[in-house]
């Protein structure tokens, strides 16, 4: 059995001195692991780097085994990012956060564009040769990035109107619960057992958000995440609606998301 299939890379770890055991995101194939002889050799190693572009080639005599990987490099993409950390950190964060997210062998060909897209625009401006280091333009993608993320997974937010009143404008809130917006009059006496919603993800797209409501996008993303997908593989230590656990969204799930919010935070 085989296929051939563009991917994405999103781990690869030691199996032995060279080998590799890739995790890749197809195209047509979903999260797909395989070995990859000599993946870790002087050669293939600047290949299989975290988000990187390949053609794979993936055979097995059995479907359910792990099976080997071939491999041709498409576009090199961490190398270009060795300059930008916190660019180079959302990057390690959204392979980890899809590896995290993904049940092994299931097609979702939206989140691979989705993804596409994403890593597009965090090198744009770097393969421009612009000075990327001021422009925090796309932390706002990286953000829609995840809540785009949780829609495909079946759990998307109702950011267009309040719950309670139906109004769409002077949304302000979240309810952790119901991922459901409220305006801030109607949040008045709640808003401590609420999410913040920044206006970048309300009604004013064309915001400029600062750093403070990036974490706060972050925050709201972070809490659904922890709460239906990362509970359930067993990356987050729970999700309850307190003050505290709401704040502890930030710091849950897969390891280079808190290192990518830890950088963003300091």
């Amino acid at each position: 059995m085989d296929w051939q299939d563009e991917a994405i890379v999103l781990a690869a770890r030691h199996y032995g001195e060279h080998d590799a055991v890739l995790t890749l995101l197809t195209r047509e194939h979903g999260r797909h692991l395989g070995l990859l002889r000599g993946g870790f050799s002087r050669r293939q190693r600047p290949i299989i780097e975290l988000g990187n572009r390949l053609q794979a080639n993936w055979r097995a005599r059995l479907p359910e085994q792990l099976g080997n990987y071939q491999i041709e490099g498409l576009q090199s993409v961490a190398a270009l990012l060795l300059d930008q950390p916190l660019r180079l950190a959302a990057l390690a964060s959204a392979c980890a956060v899809i590896d995290t997210a993904l049940p092994e062998r299931e097609p979702h060909p939206e989140i691979f564009v989705d993804l596409d897209i994403l890593i597009a625009r965090l090198i744009e401006e770097v393969r421009a040769g612009d000075d990327a280091r001021g422009n925090d333009g796309w932390l706002v993608e990286y953000v829609r990035w995840e809540l785009t993320l949780l829609a495909d997974l079946g759990f998307g937010l109702d950011l267009t109107h309040c719950a309670v009143t139906g109004e769409t404008e002077g949304l302000s809130y979240v309810s952790p619960k119901t991922g459901r917006s409220v305006t801030r009059s109607a949040g008045q006496g709640y808003h401590d057992r609420l999410l913040p919603l920044p206006a970048f993800l309300a009604e004013d797209h064309t915001a400029r958000p600062d750093r403070a409501a990036i974490l706060d996008g972050l925050r709201l993303t972070g809490h659904f995440l922890a709460r239906h997908v990362f509970a359930q593989t067993g990356s987050s230590p729970g999700s309850g609606n307190s003050a505290t656990s709401r704040q502890s969204s930030l710091s849950e799930g897969p390891m280079a998301r808190r290192q990518f919010l830890q950088r963003l935070q300091g």
